[in-house]
């Protein structure tokens, strides 16, 4: 699939949050008190994204009890939800700002760019699988996030559009991290990604310089999906 030819654009307008009062409040407390604060995760605007997300709407109903445990689940298609504490771990590590523009690559159920939105000027996100990138624009703009955008696109090719970007977050898992993003990335800027196959992954930070060279450090094994190219 080429990214401008069948790519769907869609833009998470502010509508208001699906309910007023969260019965969940407490369990999502206990979640970053007990799963992420508890195992290094500091700072401060990160524990308070954390909080303030409702992960148990990115999930499946059948799954929304389980929503807050310390493990990944499965949203359909193959894809998942990441464990909470990668979410608060990789999103750390982005030390993304507020005037920052940020590029995902993989929405998902739009768990992670909800974490983010919190954080950042703006989050431009792209999904492969048409139905979840549908799904998420809907349940993000239904929760209210104005600043998130949705596009239905091969991550490969990033965002030209949009770009450069002040920091990129993958996933899903390439073997070797795309030029594309790469080239996408302001100086200065950063890259979280996990690379490898399902043999094993490593998560990555791409440090790219002011004069525009680029540096790579492994942090850590992870395990992500398989991040998929689109079709020619």
């Amino acid at each position: 699939m080429r990214l401008g030819a069948r790519a769907l654009l869609f833009s998470a307008a502010l509508l208001g949050p699906l309910e007023a009062a969260d019965p969940y409040l407490p369990i999502r407390q206990r979640m970053v008190r007990e799963q992420i604060e508890a195992r290094g995760i500091s700072d401060p605007a990160v524990l308070r994204a954390l909080m303030e997300t409702p992960r148990h709407w990115f999930v499946p109903p059948a799954a929304r009890d389980l929503a807050y445990e310390d493990h990944a689940l499965p949203i359909g298609y193959g894809a998942t939800i990441s464990q909470p504490f990668v979410v608060a771990w990789m999103t750390q590590v982005l030390a993304a700002g507020s005037n920052h523009r940020v590029l995902e690559i993989g929405t998902g159920s739009g768990y992670q760019a909800a974490v983010l939105a919190r954080l950042v000027k703006h989050v431009y996100t792209i999904e492969i699988v048409p139905d979840l990138a549908k799904s998420a624009l809907e349940r993000l703009r239904e929760l209210g996030y104005e600043n998130v955008t949705v596009r239905e696109g091969d991550g490969y090719r990033g965002w030209p559009e949009h770009a450069p970007f002040d920091r990129i977050i993958l996933t899903a898992a390439p073997p070797s991290i795309p030029q594309a993003l790469i080239d996408q990335l302001v100086p200065g800027g950063r890259m979280v990604a996990p690379v490898g196959d399902s043999f094993g992954q490593e998560l990555v930070v791409v440090e790219k310089a002011k004069d525009g060279s680029v540096r790579k450090k492994s942090i850590g094994s992870v395990m992500f999906v398989p991040m998929r190219p689109g079709r020619e």
